[in-house]
């Protein structure tokens, strides 16, 4: 429901250059694309695994590095506070989302209820992408703050979870923020640290599933402009 609400917002228009991103709920928006005959000029992709779902049902694929200002972009969240700021990076896939999310006029983001927290943090950790030579020093300065940051392991391989852009995915389990944008500004302090998973002032609207196959639509004063 939540990427059906995502489309009736692009509907009404003209959509040139889209972006979208990665992960379960955004699978679905573009099976819904497809089955409306959606067809924009080009499409952004946040990751390789969207760019080979886009390109095998015959869209015009760029990759995150030559994209130019996108008309809108959609893409899921792992957490969604009331203020409309985000967590990020489930797929590994944060550096190339916000990439993208900061290179459009229009953000929308489409979560399930549950994403929806009074606190970034509460329930899921902070991605972060690190330079793969600086893991251990990395992970020393972070862990001087939130103790409990692991490298991410698993998810179909043997070792490190290792992005795109080649840089590898540390989950860093902060706990409840009372300050998401302080956070972010440590994070992004420590050398080697590329990206954080944490998104703000980047949201337009979120789009929220509810249980009773309906949607809610939440717009936000974004200060993030492109």
């Amino acid at each position: 429901m939540a990427a059906k609400g995502a489309l009736e917002l692009l509907k009404g228009l003209d959509i040139d250059r889209l972006g979208v991103g990665t992960g379960s709920t955004v699978a679905r928006f573009i099976e819904l694309l497809e089955e409306e005959n959606i067809k924009p000029r080009v499409v952004a992709a946040s990751s390789l695994d969207t760019a080979l779902t886009l390109s095998e049902k015959g869209y015009n694929i760029i990759h995150p590095s030559l994209t130019p200002v996108l008309d809108a972009y959609v893409d899921g969240a792992d957490e969604v506070d009331p203020q409309g700021r985000l967590i990020k990076g489930r797929g590994a896939a944060l550096l190339g989302e916000k990439i993208l999310a900061s290179q459009s006029r229009l953000n929308i983001i489409i979560v399930t209820s549950e994403k929806l927290v009074e606190a970034l943090g509460s329930r899921k950790p902070v991605p972060v992408e690190v330079v793969r030579d600086s893991i251990q020093p990395a992970l020393r300065l972070i862990r001087k703050r939130y103790p409990n940051a692991v490298v991410r392991r698993g998810q179909g391989k043997d070792g490190p979870v290792v992005s795109d852009w080649g840089g590898v995915i540390v989950d860093v389990y902060t706990g409840p923020l009372r300050d998401p944008l302080e956070a972010e500004m440590f994070l992004k302090s420590i050398p080697g640290v590329v990206e954080t998973g944490l998104f703000i002032g980047y949201t337009d609207y979120v789009v929220v599933g509810r249980e009773d196959c309906q949607w809610e639509v939440f717009r936000y004063e974004r200060s993030k402009i492109p």
